[in-house]
């Protein structure tokens, strides 16, 4: 039995490659995350904006305090260990009725961090269901890379709008989430989502990964945060935290990581995307 899941929780990550549901927040706690998030949003749109909407946990506080949260840490460290840092955060907004999709893939295909050990966290902010377009897993798909097409698809959110092809999509599950909920997924686990079909906002905050210090990244070297234990490895260039909502200094940081990300997602590929 760990902090927060159980033995049979822990078993279920290892044996399908994803955990769902996992009860983080109440309701009325991610609607206050919610309302923070969407109030900056407001405020300085200019920061929410293609590739700005990665890595926003370094100059938006709120986000930062998820990433921190510890009831979600506690639960990670259930299934990697007390030593542990975070890589980097993405938010996944699919606005109401939006053609925007996520084909099948599998993150550890381009991300460049070896041993494939990391955990990915996506945590709900509004309703995630099969309306809304919330994430589709195949259960027991996180064996071997696959080979990926990049097709850079106008609708497709991803990076190169990668996809794996001849995926048997009769074995897929859908992960229904309600605000505050979580999801955990490894890095080689093939999934999806399908558009937006609701008339909310579907607001997914995604930290990719969450990790042990003993993971390296093989393509160039880049920034991490310490959240928890001790980082005795030193492969990651190690960052603070935001003191107050878009400090100028802040913001420089997280483009300077932003452009590391960059690098690394398209390495090798045709061309570059704003996100």
């Amino acid at each position: 039995m760990g902090k927060v899941l159980t033995d049979q929780q822990i078993e279920a990550y290892h044996r399908d490659g994803f955990l769902c549901p996992i009860d983080i927040f109440t309701e009325e706690e991610a609607l206050q995350l919610r309302t923070e998030l969407e109030a900056a949003e407001q405020k300085w749109p200019e920061a929410f904006q293609g590739a700005a909407r990665n890595n926003a946990h370094l100059n938006v506080m709120c986000l930062d305090s998820i990433v921190h949260n510890t009831k979600l840490v506690d639960a990670i460290e259930d299934i990697i260990g007390p030593d542990i840092l975070n890589y980097g955060t993405v938010l996944f907004i699919k606005e109401p009725h939006d053609p925007g999709f996520v084909s099948w893939h599998q993150d550890a295909r381009y991300m460049g961090l070896e041993p494939h050990v990391g955990i990915t966290a996506w945590i709900a902010l509004s309703h995630a269901n099969e309306v809304s377009g919330s994430m589709r897993m195949i259960p027991g798909s996180h064996g071997e890379i696959k080979a990926h097409n990049d097709t850079f698809g106008e609708e497709n959110i991803l990076t190169r709008g990668q996809e794996v092809e001849d995926v048997d999509e009769s074995k897929a599950i859908t992960l229904d989430l309600r605000p505050g909920q979580a999801s955990f997924h490894s890095a080689r686990v093939i999934h999806s989502s399908l558009p937006n079909r609701s008339d909310d906002r579907r607001i997914g905050f995604v930290i990719q990964p969450y990790m042990p210090p003993h993971v390296e990244q093989v393509i160039k070297r880049a920034p991490a945060q310490l959240i928890r234990g001790k980082d005795p490895f030193g492969n990651f260039d190690l960052i603070g935290r935001p003191k107050k909502d878009m400090e100028p200094s802040d913001m420089a940081m997280r483009d300077q990581v932003n452009q590391v990300w960059s690098d690394i997602l398209y390495d090798g590929a045709k061309q570059r995307r704003d996100f």
